[in-house]
């Protein structure tokens, strides 16, 4: 019988960018903003902290006291505006290690950064108040995160305005990247991500945009399912998950993004969606 150690899991919390788009249009992929819970054994591991962190957080308030680590590709709004309202951020017992690789080269902490968010006039709870134990740590995207036996933590910089960092853990022979708020390049394939997504199970890749439309958005930071799939193909990666939904994209136009991805790729092409559970292990 398999023990809990042998468990390599990821659940999508949030999957789409930019801004939270809840409505009739978006209920089957969903409206959150980024955010991604892996599990390897007893070992959490939260990949942003989008709107979809208060779903997870909700979720995880009958397994305290929590231990977890969280690790933010950057701290564009979408990716942080579920911070304040993670309830187990409030919970004395609970344990989180924050961590970034973003903002050191800039001369900024994640602490600071995330102190400066949670400020009157612009919130009018501190980070203070806070009561779990919170421990921040920045690091410069390249190096590899400690995160005891038989975990990999992979970084590296991703093509992104204010800078962003890309993930690769590789868990008991299995392997997931998270990918995403990178502008690729037109003519080549970005290096950085095949090294990070390198013969890889599954990973996440920034799917904003259609190739049609990327013409128009051009230096915004993002990309498209095409070049996910390029990518996936190049690196001899297995599926490639589409992730950061355009909000304009409602459920119809996400639909047509999976039948055509499907039909270039195959079953190694997925569109992410809340609720999605993906199960290396």
């Amino acid at each position: 019988m398999s023990g809990a150690d042998d468990e390599f899991s990821v659940k999508f919390w949030g999957v789409r960018g930019s801004i939270p788009c809840p409505g009739p249009g978006t209920q089957r992929y969903g409206g959150n903003t980024s955010c991604i819970e892996v599990k390897c054994g007893d070992r959490r591991i939260i990949l942003d902290g989008g709107s979809g962190l208060r779903p997870l957080g909700k979720s995880l308030l009958p397994e305290g006291p929590l231990d977890c680590d969280i690790l933010y590709t950057h701290t564009h709004l979408d990716h942080v505006i579920g911070i304040p309202f993670f309830v187990p951020f409030f919970i004395p017992q609970n344990k989180f290690r924050l961590w970034a690789g973003h903002l050191a080269a800039q001369n900024f902490t994640l602490r600071g950064v995330l102190e400066m968010m949670l400020t009157a006039p612009l919130f009018p709870v501190p980070i203070d108040i806070m009561q779990a134990q919170l421990s921040f740590n920045d690091f410069y995207a390249g190096q590899e995160l400690d995160f005891g036996p038989d975990i990999k933590v992979t970084t590296k910089p991703l093509n992104h305005p204010n800078n962003a960092t890309g993930y690769r853990i590789d868990y008991k022979g299995k392997s997931f990247s998270y990918v995403t708020d990178t502008e690729h390049y037109e003519g080549r394939r970005d290096e950085t991500v095949l090294e990070l997504i390198d013969a890889v199970d599954y990973f996440v890749y920034d799917a904003t945009y259609t190739d049609e439309e990327y013409m128009k958005f051009k230096n915004w930071g993002h990309s498209t399912w095409q070049e996910g799939c390029r990518l996936a193909d190049e690196a001899k990666s297995g599926a490639c998950v589409m992730f950061h939904h355009d909000p304009s994209h409602d459920d119809a136009a996400m639909d047509d993004i999976a039948k055509r991805s499907a039909d270039t790729r195959g079953d190694g092409a997925l569109v992410a969606y809340e609720g999605m559970t993906l199960n290396l292990i």
